[in-house]
């Protein structure tokens, strides 16, 4: 059984028979050690450039390291939209099979494992960023670990796991007001998302971002080591059969290589802006 959806302006997913909550602000119903879920949090008000637009879907797919989370969470803040971080749930997913030594090869497995899986997204006033916990606890540094790198993308293309989070993600995102990232959110999540933007960078920018990452992280891992991994993750999620990494024939390039992050943010968020103002044309053609 899966459980996801949208109340009161609050996501709502999880594996099994409990749903947890999830989303930029929360109202925590569970009891964890964290004193941030003991609090009460408000709902952001909307955007006073968006206010009173029909809401859309976002869908921001690409390579490894190109920027895609960052660049999806600053675009719902300035859209005042919930962010989804489908990387994040395979992340979650892998960290879990990994601690429990789940056998990739064995599908009944992995269907238990699944059954025995929560994840919620938690929005941390102190960092000021959204953080994953899985059952209860808080994972965001351990899923963002080289060895987790190193695995996700054969856990991803897994056609349990991939058909199970996919699900979760149309159930999130049917109320539209979603920005996600990820690698097939355009194509196969939500192929009816009003905008499509697919994100690319050149190899050697692409490492030395994640190089900056894993420091940031307390990890020193070397630079052709994580060129090898961004490469060999790019051939796993381009060829694999379960939903692989393309383009949507729809979406928007975007190349991150030589231009700054103030810059992308402002292309994705006019093209949004755009997308909203293009469908109240139509909706009042229609009306007239």
């Amino acid at each position: 059984m899966f459980a996801a959806g949208q109340k009161n302006g609050v996501l709502v997913f999880g594996f099994g028979k409990g749903a947890y909550i999830c989303g930029r602000h929360i109202r925590q119903k569970m009891r964890f050690q964290n004193s941030m879920f003991r609090k009460r949090q408000t709902l952001t008000p909307p955007s006073p450039t968006t206010s009173g637009m029909r809401k859309i879907i976002v869908a921001i797919d690409g390579y490894s390291a190109c920027g895609k989370s960052t660049t999806a969470k600053k675009v719902a803040q300035k859209l005042r939209y919930a962010y989804i971080d489908s990387g994040a749930m395979y992340r979650a997913v892998t960290l879990y099979f990994h601690q429990n030594h789940i056998a990739l090869t064995h599908p009944g497995e992995v269907a238990d494992a699944l059954r025995h899986i929560h994840i919620q997204f938690a929005y941390n006033q102190d960092t000021q960023k959204s953080e994953t916990y899985l059952n209860g606890l808080n994972v965001e540094e351990d899923i963002r670990r080289m060895y987790i790198s190193e695995r996700v993308s054969e856990v991803s293309a897994l056609p349990e796991v991939r058909k199970a989070l996919v699900l979760l993600q149309q159930k999130t995102g049917s109320k539209r007001g979603v920005v996600m990232d990820g690698r097939d959110i355009g194509t196969k999540v939500f192929p009816d998302a009003e905008l499509k933007i697919f994100m690319t960078a050149d190899m050697q920018v692409r490492a030395h971002r994640r190089q900056l990452e894993l420091m940031q992280r307390g990890e020193l891992v070397g630079l052709q080591e994580i060129v090898d991994n961004l490469t060999h993750r790019d051939h796993l999620d381009t060829t694999r059969h379960e939903s692989p990494l393309v383009r949507a024939t729809d979406a928007f390039p975007l190349d991150t290589t030589h231009i700054t992050f103030d810059e992308q943010i402002e292309f994705v968020v006019n093209l949004a802006i755009s997308k909203m103002i293009e469908h109240q044309q139509r909706t009042a053609e229609k009306g007239g």
